[in-house]
């Protein structure tokens, strides 16, 4: 398999790689991890008349804490959000999902930013990305802008950025206390793309639900939001049966589909389930008491 011909720039700023995507007229991609693009283009699923290659551009992969949030810049490999103390100790449900992103070779290689953009129905990252409300810095030839991880993921592998705009930095809240947090992931076999996958956050005072978060992936074109159930949960102490309606809650609004790898009736059944496990373990964690 050998890619299109094409033509290819390495960046050494922000500023050329956005110019250079804006005189490439909508034909230009961006080379980062090339964990995707790469077999996309060896496959012919695309055809660019350029490649920005942006691995020169300094600066722009970095994992920096400030007072209620977390600095990723768009280059940063999810083997550093992986292994990031300032991750683990804040952000752990990002820690935890990190090491189900294929294997560590990609991992190595893989951008957040190039995940981000890339928006695989079945990636990790936009679940979580979602899950944490997180915000998009965005750059082009008319400037910066920012853009909240809800307006971002318009369908399957399609983004609101514009052809000469470039995701530079992601920032995500960090978890308020008393929160507790749940990931479980489903796949064929370790690496390989999720089923379906589900992460949810529970903040937790006076022994009931203050705020409830619960996000999931490979149900869908995108990652999504289950608002109805998060809003069931919020004001009580989680028990059987108000799981159980929060679980027929997140079944309704998904919609998945029938492929070879599973029935739109087995991810229906498998996000219900995973569901049920990401909340007990995030009131579990939320109540336990610290050692």
């Amino acid at each position: 398999m050998k890619p299109p011909v094409f033509d290819y720039i390495a960046a050494t700023s922000v500023e050329g790689a956005v110019a250079a995507l804006a005189g490439a007229g909508g034909e230009a991609k961006i080379l980062a991890g090339g964990q995707s693009l790469v077999p996309m283009l060896n496959f012919r699923l695309l055809r660019p008349a350029l490649l920005v290659d942006i691995n020169r551009i300094a600066g722009l992969a970095y994992i920096k804490e400030a007072a209620d949030h977390i600095r990723v810049g768009a280059l940063t490999r999810h083997y550093q959000l992986e292994t990031s103390g300032f991750i683990a100790r804040h952000l752990p449900v990002v820690a935890c999902a990190m090491t189900h992103v294929a294997h560590l070779a990609i991992r190595n290689r893989g951008t957040i930013g190039g995940s981000l953009s890339h928006a695989d129905p079945a990636a990790e990252l936009p679940m979580l990305a979602l899950l944490l409300d997180a915000e998009f810095h965005i750059a082009s030839p008319a400037g910066k802008r920012v853009a909240a991880a809800r307006d971002f993921f318009l369908d399957a592998l399609t983004v609101a950025l514009d052809t000469a705009e470039m995701l530079t930095e992601i920032v995500l809240p960090k978890l308020p206390p008393q929160t507790g947090w749940g990931f479980e992931e489903v796949a064929r076999r370790h690496g390989d793309f999720a089923l379906a996958a589900a992460a949810a956050t529970l903040t937790v005072a006076d022994g009931a639900i203050r705020q409830a978060r619960i996000a999931l992936t490979g149900v869908g074109p995108t990652a999504l939001r289950a608002a109805e159930a998060e809003a069931m949960l919020t004001g009580h102490a989680p028990d059987g049966a108000l799981v159980d309606r929060v679980i027929d809650a997140v079944r309704s609004v998904i919609s998945p589909e029938t492929d070879l790898h599973a029935s739109s009736d087995y991810r229906r059944h498998l996000a219900g389930v995973l569901t049920g496990r990401v909340l007990t373990a995030a009131w579990r964690r939320a109540t336990q008491s610290p050692a």
